[in-house]
């Protein structure tokens, strides 16, 4: 049996679903859970929950575990595995969300999966699954998280592919590292995500409306949305709102919750988001 195949047979072994149907994931001694955390889209004097994006919840004896530190720490040879296991729970797990209409998010690191044929294989194999998930392509966007990816050409044909199975394309970490306007050449997304800890350095200045607008116009020139992550403070959510970000995200509007939890489908009223004294909302602590 090939490599493939029995990575395939591993991450299908290795979740496992709980009283109430959630399911989760083993690998050694961590347990994985799926977590999602909102992404609101202005609409008048509100935000409007559109989106969640499905993140990894690991633990370890029963603690919770950071998640960069978990990931950076699996060997090179399991991070395709654990990568496939991650978005497999994500995927089954986003009918637990419990609220009609939404897209979910999710990553794709491109680094773990540089050889061509075992890339294709693996979005075509999540695309065939998709119906026995209860998801439309049309409602997923892969986020491709690394900065730097290890092949160019390979990152083109799998986006290639994700498209051809009717999945939308988000670049992460704009304005971090490699992520520029190369980035959007070669990969020509549907939507930008503005890195959260660049974009609050550009909120320090004083004049951070005039320097990020431009951007925004120049990534709206490009045919991309543009999702500002990270907003944590009533001035940036103002600051994002005024230079014409299309989707927001951050702790400021919800925080990551595992999923099973009550969602909020009423839109957040942006007067009150907007106070000074606004702070982080309590359901998603």
């Amino acid at each position: 049996m090939s490599d493939r195949r029995e990575r395939r047979r591993d991450v299908g072994q290795s979740i496992f679903a709980d009283e109430i149907g959630l399911e989760y994931g083993i690998y050694g001694d961590y347990r994985l859970h799926s977590a999602v955390q909102p992404i609101f889209a202005p609409r008048g004097t509100a935000l409007e929950p559109v989106a969640v994006e499905a993140l990894i919840q690991p633990r370890l004896g029963g603690r919770p575990v950071a998640p960069q530190p978990f990931l950076e720490s699996v060997p090179a040879g399991d991070r395709l595995y654990v990568e496939s296991l991650c978005r497999a729970l994500h995927l089954r797990n986003f009918q637990f969300v419990g609220v009609d209409g939404l897209d979910l998010f999710f990553n794709y690191n491109p680094r773990v999966n540089d050889h061509s044929g075992r890339a294709l294989a693996e979005i075509r194999l999540m695309a065939r699954h998709l119906d026995d998930y209860g998801l439309d392509a049309g409602m997923l966007v892969c986020e491709i998280t690394e900065q730097a990816a290890g092949n160019d050409e390979v990152l083109r044909r799998t986006v290639a592919e994700m498209r051809r199975a009717g999945l939308r394309i988000a670049v992460d970490d704009f304005g971090a590292g490699h992520s520029t306007e190369e980035r959007l050449l070669l990969l020509e997304p549907d939507i930008v995500k503005i890195d959260g800890g660049w974009f609050a350095e550009v909120c320090r200045h004083a004049a951070a409306e005039k320097l990020f607008r431009p951007l925004l116009s120049l990534l709206h020139d490009h045919g991309a949305k543009v999702l500002v992550e990270g907003i944590e403070r009533p001035d940036q959510l103002q600051i994002a709102l005024e230079g014409g970000a299309d989707l927001l995200q951050g702790y400021l509007l919800g925080r990551p919750v595992p999923v099973g939890t009550i969602f909020p489908a009423q839109p957040l009223a942006l007067d009150d988001l907007l106070r000074p004294s606004a702070k982080v909302i309590p359901l998603f602590g």
